[in-house]
């Protein structure tokens, strides 16, 4: 499991059903559109504040984000 490549989807994922941007998304968790592009593409690291903010902007569990949903990362993995 690479846990950037979960986290980055599962962000992806939830956000699309939220039905808001990556600009809207950084706006709501006081993060920078481009910093949630980054994560969403495997680019970047992240911090333990930063995945609480993402979480309570998302308005689930933070665990939620770490669980491999095995359907969803080979979709990512035909696309990327």
């Amino acid at each position: 499991m690479d846990i950037i490549k979960v986290f980055g989807t599962n962000l992806r994922n939830y956000r699309n059903k939220l039905g808001v941007s990556q600009e809207k998304f950084g706006e709501m968790c006081d993060l920078h559109r481009t910093y949630i592009s980054d994560i969403e593409r495997f680019n970047r690291s992240i911090s333990l504040e930063n995945i609480q903010k993402i979480a309570d902007a998302l308005g689930i569990e933070t665990y939620k984000l770490f669980i491999e949903d095995t359907q969803d990362n080979a979709k990512v993995s035909e696309e990327g």
